[in-house]
């Protein structure tokens, strides 16, 4: 009887032909790694050592810059030279993304170890190697190396078309199942309507990580083992990647762990100066960027991380106006 193989069978084994032929290595053993969305990963054991395949789904790559993509590899590995935790990535000619004879783009990188620690539950040390080397990758990342850019990839919004959305946000809620979600709304309306936009223009754009969360991060004990996927990578604003990891790592039972918190800043701020006003304004702003990606009317709905992501823009919104006194001791 034919064997008919899975497409991600058939997608693997093209990879691993075509990794045969690149590196020249034998693989021994092959075990895939369920996370991330439609992207494909594989742990691989070959006769090279140990790496990481990771595909790149066909329909989700439409969404890539392939540009902006390949500058984030190099800057990773830049930051591996200078000693950074992160993953190197393998070339072959100058490049480090691949294709398949059947048109599967993939890259190989060093296989990292370490353990995913659920959100919120960081400890003190483990928070403050993270801000130490999320300083040191702010730091090198913005040495002047790379060009600054006229516009980052975040432009916030005018108060007027925010407080438009929620509005529009308000007037779909015309079901009484609903009408739970209607005091929510309200609140970031509100919240929208008071916010002094004057904070935000403070706040320094330059090239940063932008998707620093506890799914990104391998911890060995405490201490920080690597920071992964800098797909994402791109002109925007570093205090965001702060507040980022601030929020994944420090908000737990919606509470948060304010000597982490000042952990992560005293880590940080071994490569650059940090207070605790801007730990503020960047708590501020991820709110401004990310609520409307979050709160919704479907919210309810949401499990794994975007349920997560949720829960962290509530407490935003509601402790947004306390963030002064909660971590103005920091």
């Amino acid at each position: 009887m034919a064997v008919i193989e899975s497409e991600e069978t058939t997608i693997l084994n093209d990879i691993i032909k075509k990794c045969k032929s690149l590196f020249g290595f034998q693989v021994f053993e092959v075990m895939p790694i369920k996370r991330g969305w439609l992207n494909l990963k594989w742990k691989i054991t070959t006769s090279e050592g140990v790496f990481l395949v990771k595909q790149y789904n066909k329909e989700r790559f439409k969404h890539y810059n392939l540009e902006v993509l390949l500058l984030a590899f190099s800057q990773q590995q830049r930051l591996h030279k200078q000693g950074f935790p992160c993953p190197r990535l393998l070339s072959y000619q100058g490049n480090v993304m691949f294709e398949t004879d059947n048109g599967e783009l993939f890259i190989v990188m060093e296989f990292c170890h370490g353990q995913v620690f659920p959100a919120g539950m960081l400890n003190t040390n483990q928070m403050y190697d993270l801000g130490r080397f999320t300083g040191m990758m702010h730091r090198v990342l913005n040495d002047g190396t790379l060009m600054k850019k006229k516009l980052t990839n975040f432009i916030p919004p005018s108060r007027e078309d925010r407080l438009e959305y929620w509005n529009s946000v308000l007037g779909n809620i015309d079901n009484s199942s609903l009408e739970h979600l209607v005091p929510i709304m309200e609140r970031q309306y509100q919240l929208t309507k008071e916010l002094s936009i004057d904070e935000f223009a403070l706040i320094k754009a330059g090239w940063a990580h932008r998707d620093l969360w506890v799914d990104n991060l391998l911890f060995e004990k405490n201490r920080l083992g690597a920071i992964l996927d800098f797909d994402r990578l791109n002109y925007d604003y570093p205090q965001l990647d702060i507040a980022r990891a601030i929020i994944s790592c420090a908000l737990h039972e919606n509470c948060l762990k304010l000597d982490t918190v000042e952990a992560f800043k005293n880590g940080y701020s071994e490569h650059i100066s940090i207070d605790s006003q801007s730990l503020i304004s960047s708590l501020r702003f991820l709110w401004y960027l990310e609520s409307t990606w979050w709160i919704k009317i479907d919210m309810d709905q949401f499990t794994g991380p975007p349920n997560r992501f949720k829960k962290e823009m509530l407490w935003l919104s509601e402790n947004y106006n306390e963030l002064d006194s909660l971590l103005r001791g920091c």
